[in-house]
């Protein structure tokens, strides 16, 4: 169970054999831990009901907890707050419990079918850094929900629909005008290679967007090439293949390296053959009315503080929009994989297109009246100085560069470090992998945060590099212990220590209740919060103790066990957060 479970049941049953309502029996951590470490005020609460003075109240409830194995002090002071400190021998008997126990005790929560979107990188573009949190909140949040007993599932939803591909393919026409795609008299098969790199890829791209912009023939050649991929022409769907090969590998390529993975490669192509179901099921629901030739349907509410507008289903011209394709996705899902919840990362801006998304998508019963849909909308990821990150020229950084720039910031940290050691490879790659991660996800994820690349990569403070180091020096010490650690522990030789010992039984203790958390907020930055914590007590622990000189075999054994379980705690967090540990640093 949980410790604040156990905490409140001890305090409910202090009250009810006061005499009082048990509900008062409600425990917090301390707002004072130079006081106590806990504390209960429910006796002020109390006090109306029984026409009591606080202070009263509180002394018979403290009363009753003379004889707890809980707490080892419960004192009642004015005006009748109730300041509580645990027991050591209870924090090691739930250490105990907890080392021996499958997930350390944690019972699967009810188990739902989720769906993920996160990511949603445009095809034939190269990843830049505006990639990077949707990439890394997602799939945190998708280790989380698998952990905490759901079945979950990635899908990245790539943005491979639309006009940027007819600017490509017309693009591509005028500088190789000589390929069979554009030969109508072509019968093929066409070429199983693409008559294209990926460099020349990624040059065509922005080189066609920007001719559209001033040029009016081609921007209408764009859009007639994009109607012919839509409505399945061989030349131009055999085109559309080879982008989407080349991109998807090498987006493949850089996900990898981040450590992200999806279950599912659909995008909003997938989604289109959904958007003639999407307009009939509003038109038959009575939801959809004409607006200056668009389609739409109302969604604003009576509770709304700002103002809603109506969500756009067809344009004037008969075009589908996101809002569009986004409900088709969503018919998508409900038929193939019929989930309970549905979870959106992006960024925050996004906030009122998924408003109408959602209302739309319930309103016309696209989804059941039961279903989740919730959107994690992200804050921006700033440079050092405050101001949006670019690279030195004043461009968007390529998520490419950004992961090449942290780990040399790790390299040279290391070098600091470790004058004489040789240079580890892939060292440098997981401590880089951690420092991007831990430095991203321990912001909460609606807010803006600087990405401070030398803070980031230090292996002081609250950085990633920090809770790694931590995780080494503990196996660090296991190896040169040499002592067979199977077997249940027994802290019962230090379970009296107190001190830096209990601090860091609290520590563990507090699991979880931040795990239980985070999974119901969708928030990884409670983990993060969580292993610094711990880190901080194992290392103050560390220094305060001669683990390896205790000469008592029970309580040598006893702080090894205990270091065991601290590593076991800090490497599933860092799995839930999506990076490991090295063997050395």
């Amino acid at each position: 169970m949980e410790l604040s479970k156990i905490l409140n049941r001890e305090m409910e049953a202090a009250f009810a054999a006061a005499g009082f309502d048990a509900s008062y029996g409600r425990v917090t951590v301390s707002n004072r831990p130079d006081l106590c470490e806990y504390q209960c005020n429910g006796a002020m609460a109390a006090a109306k009901a029984y026409h009591s003075a606080p202070i009263g109240i509180a002394e018979k409830v403290a009363g009753a907890l003379k004889e707890s194995h809980i707490f080892s002090q419960a004192e009642a002071v004015k005006p009748g707050f109730i300041n509580l400190t645990l027991s050591p021998v209870f924090l090691a008997e739930y250490a105990e419990e907890m080392a021996a126990a499958d997930r350390f005790g944690l019972e699967a929560t009810e188990k739902k079918k989720i769906v993920v979107d996160y990511g949603g990188p445009n095809v034939a573009k190269p990843l830049h850094i505006g990639h990077l949190r949707t990439a890394i909140i997602g799939d945190s949040v998708k280790r989380i929900l698998r952990f905490a007993g759901n079945e979950v599932t990635g899908d990245i939803h790539l943005g491979d629909w639309g006009l940027q591909f007819g600017q490509i393919i017309e693009q591509l026409k005028d500088e190789k005008p000589e390929l069979p795609y554009f030969d109508p008299a072509f019968e093929g098969p066409y070429p199983e290679e693409a008559p294209f790199t990926l460099s020349e890829l990624e040059r065509i791209y922005p080189a066609a967007s920007a001719r559209s912009k001033t040029d009016e023939e081609f921007l209408k050649r764009a859009h007639e090439r994009t109607y012919l991929l839509q409505h399945e022409d061989p030349a131009t769907k055999a085109l559309w293949d080879h982008i989407m090969k080349i991109s998807i590998a090498d987006e493949k390529r850089l996900y990898d390296r981040l450590d992200v993975h999806f279950e599912l490669w659909n995008g909003e192509s997938d989604a289109a053959p959904y958007v003639p179901e999407v307009v009939r099921t509003v038109k038959e629901k009575g939801l959809a009315r004409l607006s200056d030739g668009a389609l739409v349907v109302d969604v604003a509410e009576e509770s709304d503080k700002r103002e809603v507008p109506p969500c756009i289903i067809l344009k004037s011209d008969g075009a589908a929009l996101y809002q569009t394709t986004d409900l088709g996705t969503l018919i998508m899902r409900m038929q193939t994989l019929d989930p309970d919840v549905i979870i959106y990362v992006t960024d925050k801006r996004q906030e009122l297109h998924f408003t109408q998304v959602f209302r739309t998508a319930k309103k016309a019963g696209i989804v059941r009246p039961e279903t989740e849909l919730i959107h994690i909308g992200y804050g921006t990821m700033n440079g050092k100085d405050g101001k949006p990150f670019k690279t030195r020229s004043g461009g968007v950084m390529r998520l490419e560069s950004l992961i090449a720039e942290i780990e040399d910031a790790v390299r040279e940290k290391m070098k600091e470090r470790y004058e004489d050691a040789e240079m580890d490879e892939e060292t440098v790659k997981c401590v880089g992998l951690a420092a991007i991660k831990y430095g991203d996800l321990s912001n909460q994820a609606s807010k803006d945060y600087n990405f401070d690349i030398d803070r980031f990569a230090s292996f002081e403070g609250n950085t990633g590099p920090y809770i790694q180091y931590t995780i080494v020096r503990i196996r660090s010490i296991l190896r040169k212990a040499e002592e067979d650690l199977s077997g249940r522990p027994d802290f019962r030789p230090i379970s009296e220590d107190g001190g830096k010992v209990k601090d860091l039984f609290r520590a563990i203790a507090g699991f979880q209740d931040m795990f239980l958390t985070a999974a119901k907020e969708l928030a990884p930055h409670r983990i993060c919060a969580y292993i610094y914590q711990l880190s901080d007590c194992f290392n103050s622990f560390y220094h305060d103790t001669a683990v390896l000189k205790e000469e008592d075999p029970g309580k040598r054994r006893a702080y090894l066990k205990l270091l065991q379980l601290t590593e076991r705690l800090l490497l599933v967090c860092c799995g839930l957060l999506g990076f490991d540990a090295p063997e050395r640093m």
